[in-house]
């Protein structure tokens, strides 16, 4: 099995964007897409590495970028947020950014467009409960330490895509009170949703690279659980 790396440069509101679109190169059937939502750093070599454990299980990942070509931080930029702090502020901008990078995913030659799902960590988490709030056509999505605050647009109702949320639940970005607001925001959806919560486990715990301190910080367990339940997650969901 060849695992192929593959730069997808595609269009969309303030682009262009630079994506890394990755896949087995034997099979030539079509197969589902999964859609890679980075954190606040955007698009990165861990992000690229997601998408071919993704590719390893079957999929087509695209490891996204919903900031623009070339726009990228890291944890010593002056300000790691800079871009991710524009799209917070304009979240049907955000939105539209994510259904432009979810096009290029299933216009990619080798998947299967109506079976794809999105993943996501930290903002990226946040991004992929936004694509099921709007509607954007995807069959599941799966939220790794995500925030959970709602967008300043209305939800589409039912929410028809299935939602996995892993949450770390001493997560200072989602305290009790927002979790319970996710739940019921996705209950009065009508969505199927699912929460898997893990004690003494922070904001950012699948991030191998993340400085650790008081709710932040990466726990092996956690990771390794959440990929899991990822894993039954998608398979359920492409059968």
């Amino acid at each position: 099995m060849t695992i192929v790396r593959q730069t997808l440069i595609y269009d969309g509101p303030g682009g262009p964007f630079e994506g890394v679109i990755v896949f087995e190169d034997e099979v030539q059937t079509l197969r589902p897409g999964v859609l890679v939502v980075p954190n606040v750093l955007g698009q990165k070599e861990a992000d690229i590495r997601k998408a071919e454990d993704l590719a390893a299980l079957g999929y087509v990942a695209l490891a996204c970028d919903v900031y623009g070509q070339g726009k990228r931080t890291t944890r010593e930029s002056p300000d790691p947020a800079v871009y991710m702090n524009v799209l917070r502020a304009d979240r049907a901008l955000l939105r539209d950014r994510l259904a432009a990078s979810l096009a290029a995913l299933g216009g990619f030659d080798r998947v299967d467009p109506a079976k794809l799902a999105a993943i996501g960590f930290c903002f990226g988490g946040g991004c992929v409960l936004d694509i099921a709030r709007a509607g954007l056509g995807v069959l599941g999505v799966v939220s790794f330490h995500g925030v959970y605050d709602r967008p300043d647009y209305a939800n589409v109702s039912p929410i028809t895509a299935k939602l996995l949320v892993c949450h770390g639940w001493d997560d200072p970005l989602g305290p009790p009170e927002a979790v319970v607001a996710l739940a019921q925001e996705l209950t009065e959806g009508h969505a199927d949703w699912q929460l898997l919560g893990f004690g003494g486990t922070g904001h950012g715990f699948t991030d191998r690279d993340a400085p650790e301190r008081p709710g932040f910080g990466y726990r092996a367990a956690a990771d390794r659980r959440s990929w899991r339940a990822m894993r039954d997650f998608l398979a359920e969901l492409f059968l």
